[in-house]
């Protein structure tokens, strides 16, 4: 049984989180520099951006985390370290004077970016605010660092589950930041995640990369896929479980934690997409089988077009069949039913691939509200998938169009 906690990112024993203003954001109202930390270090995993340029942080993190083992990460926001001439350099001076302020091995720091592509990261501030972001953390500052690595991000993203293995309770929780530039295909958005679960190397990266098709690769804003993309976990083993070794039914359990944590996430950082005013979910089922499911379903939420209708309330379902039909895969499209719903109801748009008629006021009501699904049933199997974006908003231009500024 996974049971939703509070605590975010310091949830699970063993781990604590700060969050400090250095300097290298320009606006001194919102903190830019975060640190996690584990009391002892632990097995961890990663996945990266699929974009070819990528940022400084991710070679440094490939190189650091090559062990299998990790004890802390850094994180900057206002600074992507992306196509600068001393990146990695920049990267690896700030893991340790991080590593040396908390008495830690500094290839056990693993950094991370998000901000501006193209302008150097300079040492200066994590120099100066290295020994107060050490001192600000705290077993309760998940919220700290979740709010320390938001660009144009509108809240902070954090979520935490407790479940049972091995006759003790573990807990997994984690906080993320994405707004803009979000089209993951892992394998800028951020995640980070701890659990206190005793669980091998080997099986602790096996469960990341296989959640990730259903969850974080599941998310697009914008379609565009930012060259930062990452996320971690770290696993300490202080819950005190007899590690996780085999395939069994508690790394079934381990998998089934760390899979309501990132959905979760990926809702947060879909529904909190730049100038959005609307959580846009789509459900593919009758599918012949799991990818073609998933690629439907990203493809609906990735019509800007439909993203347009959704953000004026327009039950234009031609759009949802347009995107179907767009999507590279084979399926059949002769017999497509498709529904909207949220909070309000729900109701039929299309049956069988054809028009059928519908009380287009309550669809209206129905794509008004702040969490959208639409349902699509393909009769052409049993797989499913869900996909997570968000409506395109006028607000969403002037955002991107002033980002540097």
């Amino acid at each position: 049984m996974i049971k939703v906690i509070s605590g975010g990112v310091t949830a699970a024993k063993g781990f604590k989180a700060g969050g400090v203003y250095s300097g290298i954001r320009n606006n001194a109202d919102k903190t830019d520099l975060a640190l996690i930390v584990s009391e002892v270090p632990g097995n961890a995993a990663a996945v990266y951006t699929k974009n070819k340029v990528k940022a400084a942080h991710i070679a440094v993190t490939r190189r650091h985390i090559a062990d299998g083992v990790a004890q802390a990460i850094l994180c900057n926001s206002g600074n992507a370290n992306t196509c600068t001439p001393d990146g990695e350099e920049v990267a690896e001076a700030a893991t340790a004077i991080a590593a040396k302020c908390l008495g830690i091995k500094s290839e056990d720091v693993l950094p991370a970016a998000t901000g501006v592509i193209g302008v150097p990261l300079p040492i200066k501030p994590f120099e100066d605010s290295m020994p107060a972001l050490v001192s600000s953390l705290s077993a309760d500052g998940s919220a700290d660092a979740a709010l320390a690595i938001l660009t144009t991000d509108t809240y902070i993203k954090e979520y935490a589950v407790q479940f049972e293995t091995g006759g003790k309770t573990c807990t997994l929780g984690g906080i993320a930041k994405g707004s803009g530039m979000i089209h993951i295909n892992m394998g800028t958005m951020l995640s980070f995640i701890s659990t206190d679960c005793a669980i091998s190397k080997e099986l602790v990266s096996k469960a990341l990369h296989d959640e990730i098709a259903d969850s974080y690769n599941q998310v697009s804003v914008d379609g565009d896929s930012s060259t930062n993309d990452t996320v971690v976990v770290i696993a300490n083993g202080l819950a005190g479980n007899p590690e996780i070794t085999e395939t069994d039914e508690d790394y079934k359990t381990f998998c089934e934690a760390l899979h309501v944590v990132a959905v979760e996430l990926s809702k947060m950082i879909a529904g909190d997409g730049e100038g959005c005013t609307k959580l846009l979910e789509a459900h593919v089922s009758g599918a012949p089988d799991k990818e073609t499911a998933r690629l439907v379903s990203k493809s609906i939420i990735c019509s800007s077009l439909f993203k347009a209708a959704v953000f004026a309330s327009d039950a234009n379902w031609g759009r949802i069949l347009c995107a179907i039909g767009y999507t590279d895969a084979e399926f059949d499209v002769s017999d497509i039913d498709v529904s909207v719903k949220s909070e309000a109801g729900e109701v039929l748009v299309c049956k069988a691939s054809a028009s059928i008629p519908f009380d287009d006021d309550f669809a209206t009501e129905i794509l008004s509200k702040k969490h959208v699904t639409v349902e699509v049933d393909l009769h052409d199997g049993d797989a499913d998938a869900y996909a997570w974006g968000c409506d395109l908003t006028y607000d969403y231009v002037k955002i991107n169009g002033s980002y540097r500024s």
